[in-house]
């Protein structure tokens, strides 16, 4: 993650927000002797929270556990023609 001191962000800050957020990568704002910042793009910090919740959730971690034991083994859930039609709104 690149670092930059606040006083140079607010010189930069249109740049670096359009920065941020093409790029995808977080930046760091130091503040001396102050607790740093980051900025992040919106929807990234969506897409980390809603990992956070499927990791801490140990149920839906067991279910994706086994899922992916019967999807190895070949035992799994196989949808009919007509139902991936249907959830691919074909």
């Amino acid at each position: 993650m690149e670092s930059i001191t606040v006083n140079r962000f607010q010189d930069n800050l249109k740049g670096l927000l359009e920065q941020v957020v093409s790029k995808h990568l977080p930046l760091r704002v130091t503040r001396g002797g102050d607790t740093d910042l980051v900025v992040v793009n919106a929807e990234d910090w969506e897409r980390d929270q809603e990992t956070l919740y499927v990791l801490q959730n140990t149920s839906l971690m067991r279910q994706i556990a086994e899922s992916n034991v019967t999807h190895t083994a070949g035992t799994g859930y196989l949808p009919t023609r007509n139902q991936v039609d249907e959830i691919l709104g074909v």
